[in-house]
């Protein structure tokens, strides 16, 4: 992340700073225009010297020596403002007023303080002019321009010293406070865009963590069931083929029937990986999801419009949710049966039609106690459970001892399909449990809401 704007100022100054100068150069403006006013006051000391009636030199080096104070304008401008005006009547710092009051309007002083100075510096200097100019014209009989001259020309000349540079200064004061302002501004929204960024980049490891997630419990979905099927049916029929020839076929024909199922869902999820969000099927590089790029869209669009919104689940609304339902249970059942298992199915309530994710997380959780029937139990009865209740779905598939006379398919088992389902489950609000029976079997159970969920993941 690369420094704010605040930051990088305040390196800079750090590194160029020397005493209250932010900028060398600003040390050096202050110092040349200390020097001129100490030249002009030490020039308009030899005057004064010589109508106070001390020594010429008294006079320069004072002269000389109060000019210097214009060095300390940026740091005490009230200083260098108050002894522009008590110098004034020794008619020497005009520089040191007009530098000094233009520093004192653009700092940040109280404005009723730089009113009160600079209307002490324009009385000050009026005072002055118009006695000067009035023994000026007094000493010149010849010259004689009115009463009105000497005050109007004392009143033009003092606001005429005194109104530029304060105007100037409020103008340059509140323009450098507006810059500042914007670039405050400038840096909290690059820092607010950082985080924003930092932040989407999360969202859409997220929704990429997810996406991986929810792939992985499809393709366990669709293969465990199915393989698991195929092979205790081949060793069935490794069993039975010298035996029964006849009873050898069908179970060979059930094996094929049944690879070629688990093809064709296999097919039809590697087309969905496959297909560009605007349906187009994409080369190599198309593989990654469709899925994660959207996800991380909404990512980035929930972080500019706020927190406000609920992060949507990640099952739901992309062609990866189309699946079967409850309908297709009993040919779910019967399949265990054609492999040998002994299944009840019990249906409680009146039938009814869920949103699609509700009907296919159900199925799900019935496909996955029979896989792991046929993984953990070998001649184990089952009893699949359904029950319509007001507002719910409730499934459960326990299963007795295995029956020790059964051979054991030998099947591996990863442990992720429980996993997988308690995810199903969690993601439309139900609640999913499993665990060993008293009687040494398994029981699996689960509660789907009808409506709130289950609907809502649909639409989207």
């Amino acid at each position: 992340m690369t420094a704010t704007g605040a930051e990088q100022g305040a390196v800079g100054r750090t590194a160029r700073g020397w005493w209250w100068w932010e900028r060398r150069r600003g040390a050096v403006l202050d110092g040349v225009l200390a020097l001129l006013s100490a030249l002009e006051c030490a020039a308009e000391g030899v005057e004064f010297s010589r109508s106070a009636g001390v020594p010429t030199a008294l006079g320069v080096g004072f002269g000389f020596v109060v000019g210097w104070v214009l060095l300390l304008r940026r740091r005490w401008p009230i200083a260098v403002v108050l002894v522009s005006i008590a110098i004034t009547p020794a008619e020497m710092g005009f520089l040191m007023g007009v530098v000094g009051l233009y520093t004192l309007a653009a700092s940040e002083v109280p404005r009723r303080i730089t009113a009160l100075l600079a209307a002490m510096s324009l009385v000050a200097l009026g005072v002055v002019t118009f006695v000067r100019m009035r023994a000026d014209v007094a000493s010149a009989p010849e010259f004689d321009p009115g009463p009105w001259y000497v005050p109007v020309t004392a009143v033009v000349l003092a606001v005429g010293m005194t109104a530029p540079p304060v105007l100037l200064g409020l103008y340059i004061g509140a323009r450098r406070r507006l810059m500042e302002s914007l670039r405050e501004r400038a840096d909290s929204l690059e820092q607010e865009l950082s985080l924003l960024a930092d932040r989407a980049e999360q969202r859409a490891q997220m929704a990429r963590t997810e996406e991986r997630t929810r792939i992985a419990r499809e393709m366990h979905d669709v293969v465990a069931h199915r393989v698991s099927l195929m092979v205790v049916h081949a060793a069935a029929l490794q069993a039975v083929a010298l035996k029964d020839p006849q009873k050898a076929v069908r179970n060979a024909a059930l094996v094929g029937d049944m690879g070629r199922q688990a093809l064709t869902e296999l097919r039809e999820m590697l087309g969905v990986l496959r297909t560009e969000p605007g349906g187009v099927r994409g080369g190599s590089e198309g593989v990654p999801l469709a899925a994660v790029g959207r996800a991380a869209a909404a990512a980035v669009s929930a972080a500019v419009e706020g927190e406000g919104e609920e992060r949507k689940p990640a099952d739901g609304g992309g062609p990866l949710d189309e699946g079967p339902g409850l309908e297709e249970l009993d040919g779910l059942v019967e399949q265990s049966r054609q492999a040998g298992m002994v299944v009840e199915l019990l249906v409680v309530g009146e039938a009814r039609a869920y949103g699609a994710a509700v009907e296919r997380t159900a199925y799900r959780v019935v496909q996955e106690g029979l896989t792991n029937v046929h993984k953990h139990a070998a001649g184990a009865k089952v009893v699949v459970r359904l029950a319509h209740r007001e507002g719910e779905v409730a499934l459960q598939v326990e299963n007795g001892p295995s029956d020790g006379a059964v051979a054991d398919a030998g099947l591996p088992s990863g442990g992720n399909g429980l996993v997988g389902m308690r995810e199903r489950v969690s993601a439309l609000g139900g609640v999913f449990v499993s665990g060993p029976t008293d009687a040494g079997g398994f029981r699996l159970s689960a509660v789907l809401p009808e409506g709130i969920a289950g609907e809502g993941l649909r639409g989207r």
